[in-house]
């Protein structure tokens, strides 16, 4: 293997690895308001709603609102059953479900 390719996984490592260590290391010791740790909750939905709502409202190059996309009529009934039972493995199984239901009729 070529030193440059080692190298550049070291550093790809390291860049990754830095700004998941760094917030952890400073705040681990430190006693956070509660406003802050009830912010800090919202993130994960945040980013996720962020990454999921665009593929599943948006279609084409460039992209164009197509509110009935399959994918979306399908996320719909996953994210009730998530809700309803707080069970990831339920979810992820009636989302399969659904999405192969889907490909059936559309």
């Amino acid at each position: 293997m070529r030193f440059e390719i080692l190298v550049l996984s070291f550093f790809m490592g390291l860049v990754t690895y830095i700004p998941r260590w760094l917030p952890l290391a400073l705040l681990s010791k430190r006693n956070l308001p509660s406003w802050f740790k009830t912010w800090l909750d919202f993130i994960p939905v945040s980013i996720l709603s962020a990454l999921l709502l665009p593929a599943l409202i948006t279609s084409g190059e460039p992209r164009h609102l197509y509110i009935f996309r399959p994918e979306l009529l399908v996320a719909l009934p996953t994210f009730a059953i998530a809700l309803k039972t707080r069970s990831l493995g339920l979810t992820v199984v009636a989302g399969m479900f659904f999405f192969w239901l889907a490909g059936r009729f559309f």
